[in-house]
């Protein structure tokens, strides 16, 4: 039995750090290895041509790709991407030349399939992104060691103030940075909020001063303030684009959504204005943030990672689960499930998913909450998060892709909500209880109250 040939102007690539091993054919003679840098690239793609290819498929190895990929869809050529473990090498030998040999034959016969790419709008606002987060990793490794700092110099701001990079634990080490080293004064920065007195945190601020701590901490407080800086031009330029994005589809800009003043931001949630708004008019009228336990960094990670127009990649919710890694995957022999774990592996948007569905677990009275604790009792929290991680990418394809909105059974209501409908039976009740008319507090007679 012989396979069919599905693509016959196919072409193999081998990518490496220093050079590319092409192949058109299955022959050595229909083997070349070209550069790297940008005319070797243009070459490739001339040479390709020449053959008459249209279509190639290389590995997605490290970051090699990523211009060669941008070199060939600009002659228009068409790439698939592929996984290393789906062009894993025959038995034999194995060698550059070899290896794009049998991506070829393997492409040629229709045996591999793209990975998933965004699209060129989500590919620039995840780099923003991606650069935000890495500089908020930065910035939480100086506080750890600014922390470390004034441990050595007895300075036990850690046990006085619940976050050291709080409003009052910067302001005091701002000023002993400044070479401010008395208890009573650096007390003094003590903000209404904080729960300790004045007393108390200058009880915990006698020190050692030894030289050497000092100037580790000032370093290391220069660093913090300088990443905050960065930070913060990160956000401009994400607010800037995702705007320039909105002005090109002016239905979207009419859109809007009910204002969600009850999602608490963090000091490290991104500082755009109106996020909510903006995050229901980029999804094109979908409320991603009605969800209970979403936050804006989830939001965000969704919109920078994979976008509105990811999700129309996959058909069905069960392929974007189990491309996010959410899905269990079941190995099946002699009709015997031997395993049905989580795949390893995670990428952003599972890690953004799993902390959704980590805060929607302390969360009471909601429809995902209460399904959180039905697996947790079951098989335990790790196992809840997992599902519940799953549940919500179903949820949000779904939105997505049908835009519908978010209608769980039990509808979430936030705390002030609450009291409210509390306040109102009571009223209800006690108006039954002592059979109270409209004239009685002073309400026009024509108005009705219904106990």
């Amino acid at each position: 039995m012989e396979l069919d040939i599905i693509n016959p102007k196919a072409a193999g690539i081998d990518v490496g750090s220093r050079s590319h091993y092409v192949a058109v054919g299955q022959s050595l003679e229909d083997v070349k290895e070209f550069g790297v840098y940008a005319e070797d690239l243009t070459a490739l793609c001339l040479w390709l041509l020449s053959y008459g290819v249209n279509s190639v498929a290389m590995e997605s190895t490290g970051d090699y790709w990523q211009n060669l990929y941008a070199e060939l869809m600009k002659h228009g050529i068409d790439v698939v991407l592929c996984n290393g473990k789906f062009t894993k090498h025959a038995k034999g030998k194995k060698t550059d030349v070899q290896d794009c040999i049998h991506i070829q034959k393997l492409h040629a016969l229709g045996l591999l399939t793209s990975s998933f790419l965004p699209d060129e709008t989500t590919e620039k606002l995840r780099t923003y992104c991606r650069q935000r987060s890495n500089l908020l990793s930065s910035a939480a490794g100086t506080a750890r060691k600014m922390q470390k700092y004034l441990k050595f110099l007895n300075f036990r701001l850690d046990v006085v103030v619940k976050d050291v990079c709080g409003l009052t634990g910067l302001a005091i080490i701002e000023d002993i940075c400044k070479g401010n080293l008395d208890p009573e004064s650096l007390a003094e920065h003590r903000h209404y909020n904080c729960r300790k007195s004045k007393k108390e945190i200058a009880k915990a601020l006698h020190g050692n001063n030894r030289e050497d701590f000092l100037f580790g901490l000032k370093q290391e407080y220069q660093a913090y303030q300088f990443f905050q800086k960065q930070i913060k031009a990160c956000d401009k330029n994400i607010d800037q684009f995702v705007k320039q994005e909105l002005k090109r589809s002016p239905e979207k800009i009419k859109l809007k959504t009910t204002d969600k003043p009850y999602k608490r931001q963090n000091k490290n949630a991104i500082s755009i204005k109106n996020f909510n708004q903006i995050a229901y008019q980029y999804f094109g009228g979908v409320d991603l943030m009605a969800i209970e336990g979403l936050s804006h960094s989830t939001v965000l990670s969704i919109m920078s990672e994979i976008g509105p127009e990811g999700f129309k990649k996959f058909a069905t919710s069960k392929q974007f689960v189990s491309w996010a890694r959410l899905a269990p995957n079941n190995k099946i022999s002699g009709g015997k499930v031997l395993s049905s774990k989580v795949p390893k592996g995670s990428n952003r948007i599972k890690i953004a998913l799993r902390q959704a569905a980590n805060a929607i677990g302390n969360l009471k009275d909601t429809h995902l909450s209460d399904f959180f604790r039905r697996i947790a009792f079951r098989k335990g929290r790790q196992a809840a998060v997992s599902a519940t991680a799953r549940k919500l990418g179903v949820i949000i394809w779904t939105m997505v892709t049908k835009q519908v909105p978010y209608t769980p059974p039990n509808e979430y209501l936030f705390l002030d909500q609450k009291r409210k409908l509390k306040m109102v039976s009571r009223i209800k009740k006690n108006i039954t209880k002592f059979d109270i008319k409209p004239e009685d507090v002073g309400f026009d007679n024509t108005m009705i109250i219904s106990p």
